[in-house]
């Protein structure tokens, strides 16, 4: 479970997620100042309505500096005159208002949106450098949350959170401030039952807080719990597990329900309060004045415009209040989203990208010099690994599962980072190699194939425009995938489902196979490319490999060991370590590890034939 928000306002948070709003200084001050306007505007129409009750009862006005300008003084002068004129200027300022309201809240959305989209880029950049251990210990849906909701959340920080929350206290300030300028006795009166509001606001505020951290909480579990099982729904319905993770799915949902509800109780619980409060406020503001009014030597003094004026004046005041409070939680849940995002973006797991080296092609010389590895701690799953391979030499790899196969292949393009030792490329540390150069060489077929939705085109040219379709259909004739592919609807342009469900696993193997073929790499690496495909595909997988390792330097990895005969060199692994190196028939006379797996893999052959 994730941890609860801190207490404390984390200004140096609040700066980095302000660094990305450095290029949008014009629009930050825009709205910084159009808050200003909002609220010195804010007292201005009740103000304005004292004045008319006050002419219309014929009390003795004194017109504000401010207001005179607009007219003669013979207007002020007389009563209809004076009411008509207010009237004017009340109906015109109210449009200036309403267009000063407008241009705040379309600055800072378009602020907030904006700040988004740059750090949702941002995160994605960092996401895309990670190690790939970062992937093998965090959930997809974490990530995805962090990507997405976490980052919107973000957006509230602007729109309806610190902003916004400046406008509101600056109108309660400037409103107060009038009040206590016109009538500082009555105002005290008004503000008796303001204590409670605070006390109201303050357990307001916290309980939706702690509400909010578990609706936060709860939408990462639902996204991680449902991205994975949607994923691996084979699996689900295959072991009939159906009504188990469905009563999974319910208990996390139903945490994300009473987090909502408990947070829907609060507010049910406060904003009645506001209203009771704001009602005795309205109730002494009319005692006092009425007392007032018939308590000058028995004569009765009207006081209707400031009894109207401090009504709205209070209402002014407990408008933002109702809201204040709950766009301080936006605002601390949005620094809680900021906090989880800038820990994405500090992460220091990335693969670092300080290699000048940048090559148009390479010989294809590659050495492992007592490598070490382990995906945690130091839990080596390759240890003292040491071995050559010349220019367009193949090697096979070869071992029990977990004998550290894949993580050798994972380690030459730098997916993962080694701990000991160094592995060359035509007798450069690879680390010397500009990252994208370097992988750029190497040409991967892997035996889990991931296909993305989109078009078998998109599929195999990974969106490349400098690829053409003439050099896709080339590539694809080479492995005879060309007639199938145009036997599909729409042939290249068919559209393939999510992880290319689709298709069957033959025919994604084929599809990158094609794939690979079509970069033209120096360097092809096969990790078990043939073991879960039929043997058609595999005999016109074969006839492919045979052609496109000339002249290359070649990686099998294959249980099937009879696809590894016309290797130049077998490289035996158990347990992480070295076993064996040499020929198939070297290794066979040997008598060693590997006759021991060829023995055994023909024998079970020959039991099940």
């Amino acid at each position: 479970m994730p941890a609860a928000p801190k207490k404390g306002f984390d200004t140096g948070l609040l700066k980095e997620v302000f660094r990305f709003a450095r290029p949008y200084r014009l629009q930050f001050g825009a709205s910084i100042l159009l808050a200003i306007l909002m609220a010195v505007f804010a007292p201005i129409r009740p103000y304005l309505i004292q004045l008319t009750i006050d002419k219309a009862t014929a009390k003795a006005v004194q017109v504000p500096v401010w207001l005179r300008w607009l007219f003669e003084d013979a207007v002020w002068a007389d009563a209809t005159r004076f009411i008509i004129a207010v009237t004017i200027f009340q109906v015109c300022f109210i449009f200036v208002e309403t267009t000063v309201r407008f241009a705040f809240t379309f600055t800072t959305a378009w602020l907030g949106q904006h700040v988004v989209r740059d750090m949702r880029n941002a995160v994605y950049k960092k996401i895309l450098s990670l190690n790939l251990s970062q992937f093998d210990k965090t959930p997809i849906g974490t990530l995805t949350t962090r990507t997405i909701n976490d980052i919107e959340s973000i957006n509230d920080i602007f729109s309806d959170g610190l902003i916004p929350i400046l406008a509101d206290l600056l109108t309660i300030i400037i409103t107060l401030g009038t009040m206590l300028w016109i009538d500082w006795k009555l105002t005290l009166i008004a503000l008796i039952p303001f204590p409670m509001m605070i006390i109201a606001t303050y357990y307001f505020k916290e309980s939706v807080n702690k509400s909010f951290t578990r609706v936060r909480n709860a939408v990462a579990a639902l996204n991680a719990f449902v991205q994975e099982h949607i994923t691996g729904m084979q699996i689900v319905q295959a072991f009939a597990a159906e009504e188990r993770e469905f009563r999974k799915f319910k208990k996390i949902n139903a945490e994300h329900r009473n987090a909502n509800i408990h947070a829907i109780f609060a507010y049910s619980v406060f904003f009645p309060i506001v209203e009771v409060v704001l009602a005795v406020s309205t109730g002494l503001i009319v005692w006092w004045v009425a007392n007032l009014a018939v308590g000058v030597n028995g004569q009765e003094i009207d006081f209707s415009g400031k009894l109207v004026a401090f009504i709205l004046y209070m209402n002014q005041i407990f408008r933002p209040l109702r809201v204040i409070a709950d766009k301080f939680n936006v605002l601390q849940m949005g620094m809680v989203a900021a906090e989880r995002v800038v820990k994405v973006l500090e992460n220091p797991d990335t693969t670092v990208d300080t290699g000048t080296h940048a090559p148009e092609t390479i010989q294809g010389k590659i050495s492992f010099d007592h490598v070490w590895f382990a995906y945690t701690d130091e839990q080596y799953v390759l240890k003292d690994i040491s071995f050559e391979a010349n220019p367009g030499e193949t090697i096979a790899l070869v071992g029990h599962t977990g004998s550290g196969k894949t993580s050798i292949i994972s380690l030459l393009n730098r997916l993962y980072t080694i701990q000991k030792g160094q592995i060359r490329l035509d007798d450069r540390p690879i680390e010397e190699y500009q990252l994208d150069v370097l992988r750029s060489q190497f040409g991967v077929v892997l035996q889990d194939v991931f296909l993305f939705s989109g078009s078998i085109l998109d599929n195999i040219t990974l969106r490349n425009p400098d690829i053409s379709r003439e050099q896709v259909e080339a590539a694809a004739k080479m492995i005879d995938m060309h007639d199938f592919i145009m036997q599909l609807p729409g042939g290249y342009d068919y559209h393939v489902m999510e992880r290319g469900s689709t298709l069957s696993l033959g025919q994604r193997q084929l599809i990158s196979f094609v794939r690979a073929l079509l970069y033209n790499p120096s360097v092809l690496i096969l990790d078990e490319a043939t073991s879960s495909i039929d043997t058609e595909s595999e005999q016109l997988i074969q006839q492919a490999t045979d052609t496109l390792i000339k002249g290359r330097t070649s990686i099998i990895i294959a249980h099937r060991l009879s696809t590894i005969r016309k290797a130049n060199r077998i490289i035996v692994l158990d347990k992480g370590e070295v076993k064996e190196i040499g020929t198939h028939d070297d290794l066979l006379a040997q008598g060693g590890f590997y006759a021991r797996l060829h023995e055994m893999q023909f024998a079970k052959k020959a039991a099940l034939s």
